[in-house]
C-alpha cells in the first residue's frame, strides 16, 4: 500500500494558462468556489480546493487537469498564478521528502480509491445540481481529436465565406462563417469547438485571449469532402446590461473578407458529442447562435438520409423574431419527415411571447416518446439562463406522465445521453 503525501507537502491543483481558453466552464462547475480568474488567468486557490476533481471532466481543453508537488508554506498564490504566462516546471523537494514520482503515484492511488465505481465519471462526486448535464459522450460517438493546435503553435485558416444569416433590418447581426485549412490536418466532429486568436493587445498590453465559437458544420467539412468548417457568430455590441460594448473576437470576425486568414487553436470538447449508432435520436433544443451544434448534427445526418441510419430529430429553436432567427431560410427547406421543428419566438409583432420550454410542454407526448427511447440524445445550447427553464420543463413532461423525473435525470446524465454547452 503506498504511503500518503506527508502533511507539509501539498499536491496543487493549477490550470495550465497556454491551453486555458477562459470559457469560465471550471469557475462554473467548482462547489466550493475555489476556481477565480482576473482578466488574464482562470486560477485555483490552494487555500480553498480540496481536489474533489468535478471541474476536471467538463474541462474542454484539459487545461484544468494540472498538478504540481510543492511544500504547503511554499504553494503558488493565486496573485502568483494571476501573472503566469505558462506553468511553472516541477520543484525538487527537499531531501528526506518523497520523490516527486513516488508522491504522483500516492496521490493517484489516493484519487482512484475515492473515485467512483468504474464507468461513473469522476464528476458526479460533485452535487447533482451543480452537473444538469452528462460530464461523459453518448457511447457509440467518436473520439475526438483535441488540443492539436495551441496558443504557442496555432492553425491558419483562410476565410472562404462570411454570410450574415439574421436579417439586414435586426439588431442581431449573425454570421456565418466558413474557414479553410487547405493541406493542414484539423480533424473535427459535430459537438466541438475551436479558439480563435484575435490580433492586437488588450488594456495591459498583452495579446488577446482566444475566444471560444461551436463548430456549425459537419465532420466532413462545410462542404462535404473539404477541409474546411463553419461558425456562426453573432456581433457583441453591447454587454448583459445593455451597456455599449464591442465584442473584440466578434466584430474582428464578423468584420473579415474572403482570403483573410485567420489564427485557429484547439479544437476541443470530447463530451458534446453525437451518438453514430444507427437509429439514434437527437433531441435538440437551443437559441440564438447556440443553434451552431444543432446544424452541425442535423447536417450530418441530412447528408445520409439515403443510407437509411437515421433516427428520429427533434429541434426547438428559440428567437425573439423570425428575422432574428440565423439559418431560418435554409431550416424551413428540411423535409418536415426528417426533422420535426419547433420555433419559439419571443417578440414576434401580434404573437404571445414563447419560448423553447413552452412548446416543450405543447408537445410533451412526443417528447416524452423520445424520452423513453435509451436511443435518444439530449442536446441544449445557448445561453446560461435556460438550463434551469429547459430541466424544468422536461420534469414536468414527465412527472405529469407519472414518471419519476429524478431516476431518468440521473439515468441520461450517466449514460451520457444529456448535454448542456451554455454561456
Amino acid at each position: 500500500m503506498n504511503a500518503p503525501l506527508p502533511p507539509e507537502v501539498l499536491k496543487q491543483h493549477l490550470i495550465d494558462p497556454e491551453i486555458c481558453i477562459r470559457c469560465n466552464t471550471c469557475e462554473e462547475t467548482c462547489p466550493i468556489d475555489a476556481i477565480t480568474h482576473d482578466g488574464t488567468n482562470y486560477v485555483v486557490d490552494p487555500g480553498i480546493c480540496n481536489g474533489c476533481m468535478a471541474c476536471v471532466p467538463p474541462c474542454p481543453t484539459g487545461s484544468i487537469d494540472n498538478w504540481r508537488l510543492v511544500l504547503k508554506a511554499q504553494a503558488y498564490s493565486v496573485q502568483d498564478q494571476f501573472g503566469w504566462d505558462e506553468l511553472p516546471g516541477e520543484k525538487p523537494l527537499p531531501d528526506g521528502l518523497p520523490a516527486a514520482e513516488a508522491a504522483d503515484a500516492d496521490e493517484a492511488a489516493d484519487t482512484e480509491s475515492a473515485a467512483p465505481a468504474a464507468g461513473v465519471p469522476a464528476a458526479e462526486a460533485a452535487p447533482a445540481a451543480l452537473l444538469p448535464g452528462a460530464s461523459i459522450p453518448p457511447w457509440s460517438a467518436a473520439h475526438p481529436y483535441v488540443n492539436l493546435y495551441t496558443h504557442k503553435t496555432p492553425a491558419t485558416a483562410t476565410v472562404v465565406g462570411n454570410y450574415r444569416v439574421t436579417g439586414e433590418d435586426t439588431d442581431s447581426d449573425i454570421h456565418h462563417i466558413v474557414l479553410d485549412f487547405g493541406n493542414l490536418p484539423f480533424p473535427v466532429l459535430e459537438g466541438q469547438s475551436i479558439g480563435i486568436l484575435p490580433p492586437g493587445t488588450d488594456a495591459n498590453g498583452r495579446a488577446h485571449h482566444a475566444r471560444q465559437y461551436s463548430l456549425a458544420s459537419p465532420r466532413d467539412g462545410e462542404r462535404a469532402g473539404y477541409n474546411n468548417l463553419s461558425l456562426t457568430v453573432k456581433r457583441v455590441t453591447e454587454d448583459h446590461h445593455g451597456q455599449p460594448a464591442r465584442g473584440v473576437c466578434s466584430n474582428y470576425l464578423c468584420d473579415l473578407a474572403r482570403n483573410d486568414t485567420v489564427q485557429v487553436i484547439g479544437p476541443f470538447g470530447n463530451t458534446f458529442l453525437m451518438p453514430n449508432h444507427a437509429q439514434a435520436n437527437l433531441l435538440m433544443i437551443c437559441t440564438g447562435t447556440g443553434s451552431a451544434p444543432m446544424r452541425a448534427m442535423t447536417e450530418r445526418y441530412r447528408r445520409r438520409i439515403e443510407r437509411g441510419t437515421n433516427g428520429r430529430l427533434m429541434l426547438f429553436f428559440g428567437a425573439r423574431t423570425q428575422r432574428e432567427l440565423p439559418y431560418f431560410g435554409p431550416l424551413m427547406k428540411l423535409p418536415r419527415d426528417f426533422i420535426d421543428i419547433n420555433l419559439a419566438l419571443s417578440r414576434e409583432p401580434s404573437q404571445a411571447r414563447r419560448y423553447v420550454q413552452d412548446l416543450m410542454r405543447e408537445r410533451a407526448a412526443d417528447v416524452l416518446d423520445l424520452l423513453g427511447d435509451v436511443n435518444t440524445c439530449i442536446y441544449v445550447c445557448g445561453l446560461k439562463g435556460m438550463e434551469s427553464g429547459v430541466l424544468d420543463a422536461l420534469r414536468d413532461v414527465v412527472v405529469q406522465a407519472g414518471q419519476d423525473w429524478s431516476i431518468l435525470h440521473e439515468s441520461l446524465r450517466r449514460e451520457g445521453r444529456l448535454h448542456f454547452e451554455t454561456y
